[in-house]
């Protein structure tokens, strides 16, 4: 046993020497994703993720640009305006590749008003939000700091809070963490952060004012030695967006749980109100997992296991204008779109669900 170990450390110590003596070696900054390293393992991926991808509209938002240029690493070489464009550029590309349609806040350095992002993308009928950016500490002194985070807003414990927009959240951080080789920081199990641990009780506005789901992603940190290597260099661009490109495939992959209203819906019987919609998804409903909310209190529901149909039965309220909200997953962990609705009682006691 002595004999082999003191081989070993004669070979270790070889090496040392030899490497000592001969030029310093090429460390790489990145490795290649297995299906992104050669142009035919691209396109067979994104045929096989076209699938879930094909007809789905995303909305893009690269942040900062224009005017807002002042997030820079410490000499000023990498600008986070134009690393965010990049990135979301060639996020774009894959995902157009795979049949999505893509709308974009920005596709050049130019100016977009905070409030803007959010209304653009309200407006432009897609069905996520994806914020893309590149963090930074702020302690100028600190270059090692580094980590890869996706936010959602809100907390699980508030009733802003939407289940869809974690899934998203920890489908894109997982292949972003695993294409860029960093972890997701030692503030979250997962790597995904409510945004009220940097805005407490209010979070980030774009995520608050975008209705439809939405996260925001941190690729990394601009401010840090090692990231500032890899960041301004158009390859790796590539490769965090095509971290992003598997999250987001993925997780429309899982599908999501629709909630469908049916006709004579609401009912007076009794002095009770009275709400029945139906839940589908293919690969089944979770029913453990259904919340109903009714003027923000949860309420007792039955489910129809057979039919998909949930029901709930709540005392007749005063007339006037009361939110609905339902939640749900599938058996795959995913939840379904926000449904916020609104039921106005009339002086009559008809009753009327609204959007």
């Amino acid at each position: 046993m002595r004999k082999i170990l003191f081989i070993t450390v004669q070979a270790v110590l070889l090496l040392l020497l030899l490497s000592a003596c001969s030029s310093s070696p090429v460390i790489p900054l990145y490795e290649y994703p297995p299906d992104w390293k050669d142009v035919m393992s691209r396109e067979k991926t994104i045929a096989d993720y076209s699938k879930y991808l094909s007809g789905r509209k995303i909305f893009l938002d690269p942040g900062h640009g224009g005017e807002d240029r002042r997030n820079k690493n410490k000499d000023g070489s990498v600008i986070e305006a134009d690393v965010n464009l990049r990135v979301a550029l060639n996020l774009k590309n894959y995902l157009e590749a795979a049949g999505a349609q893509v709308f974009i806040s920005r596709d050049k350095d130019t100016t977009v008003q905070l409030a803007y992002r959010s209304e653009l993308a309200n407006k432009s009928g897609a069905e996520i939000f994806v914020s893309i950016h590149h963090n930074a500490t702020a302690n100028t002194a600190d270059d090692y700091t580094n980590y890869t985070s996706v936010y959602y807003h809100a907390k699980e414990t508030d009733y802003e809070y939407e289940p869809c927009n974690h899934d998203l959240a920890r489908y894109i951080e997982r292949d972003l963490s695993y294409v860029m080789g960093n972890p997701g920081g030692l503030g979250s199990f997962d790597g995904t952060y409510s945004d009220y641990i940097i805005y407490p009780g209010e979070g980030f506005s774009v995520l608050r004012k975008t209705i439809i789901p939405a996260v925001l992603v941190e690729c990394a940190f601009h401010t840090s030695h090692f990231e500032e290597l890899r960041l301004n260099n158009e390859e790796f661009n590539q490769i965090q967006a095509w971290g992003i490109f598997r999250g987001v495939a993925k997780y429309f992959r899982a599908g999501k749980p629709e909630i469908n209203i049916l006709t004579d819906s609401l009912k007076i019987e009794n002095n009770f109100l009275k709400i029945s919609l139906m839940l589908t998804d293919s690969s089944g409903i979770d029913q453990k997992s259904i919340q109903v909310f009714f003027n923000k209190e949860e309420k007792e529901f039955s489910f129809n296991k057979l039919y998909g149909i949930v029901t709930v039965t709540i005392d007749l309220p005063i007339p006037g204008e009361y939110p609905l909200k339902i939640i749900v997953a599938n058996k795959n962990g995913n939840h379904s779109f926000p449904f916020n609705k609104k039921i106005i009682v009339s002086d009559s006691m008809s009753v009327m669900l609204v959007d």
